[in-house]
C-alpha cells in the first residue's frame, strides 16, 4: 500500500525545489545593468591619437559652406587631415543603455554610426561597432 504522507511529503518538497530555483533563476537578472552608462561622464573632449571627439550636452547650430543651417550636439575631427575643432564634422549622437549612436549631418545627407560602449568612465571611452573597430578615447577637457 501507498503511503500517502510521503507522497505528500515528496511532491511538497519537489514543488518548493521548483519554486525556489525559479526564483534563483529570475533574480540573477536584477540589478544594476552592465550595460547603464552615466551619460553626464560622455560631456568633454576626447582624443584616440589624431583623432577627437567632443560631445557637447545641448545642441549648437552652424553654418554649412552650402549656406544650409544644421543643429549638432557632437563633433570629430582628425589632426593628421589637417582639420581644426572649427572645421570639425558635425554628428548628432545619443547614449541608450551601451548604444551609442552617432548621425554624422552633411550638406545634403545624415550618415548613421552605431557603437556598443564597454567602458565609460570620467578619463576613459571605449566603444565598438559590429565589424571589429574598436575605439580607445581619452578625455582630454
Amino acid at each position: 500500500m501507498v503511503n500517502m504522507r510521503v507522497i505528500n511529503k515528496h511532491l511538497r518538497l519537489n514543488v518548493a525545489f521548483f519554486f525556489a530555483l525559479l526564483l534563483g533563476l529570475v533574480s540573477c537578472g536584477g540589478g544594476i545593468p552592465k550595460d547603464e552608462f552615466d551619460v553626464n561622464l560622455l560631456y568633454g573632449k576626447w582624443q584616440e591619437g589624431t583623432v577627437f571627439e567632443r560631445y557637447y550636452e545641448t545642441e549648437f547650430e552652424r553654418i554649412l559652406p552650402n549656406g544650409d543651417t544644421v543643429k549638432a550636439n557632437g563633433t570629430t575631427w582628425d589632426e593628421q587631415d589637417d582639420v581644426m575643432e572649427e572645421e570639425a564634422q558635425l554628428f548628432n549622437w545619443t547614449l541608450t543603455g551601451a548604444t551609442l549612436k552617432h548621425e554624422h549631418v552633411g550638406a545634403f545627407i545624415i550618415v548613421p554610426k552605431i557603437y556598443t560602449v564597454s567602458t565609460l568612465t570620467s578619463s576613459e571611452l571605449v566603444y565598438h561597432d559590429d565589424y571589429g573597430t574598436t575605439h580607445h578615447l581619452t578625455k582630454v577637457e
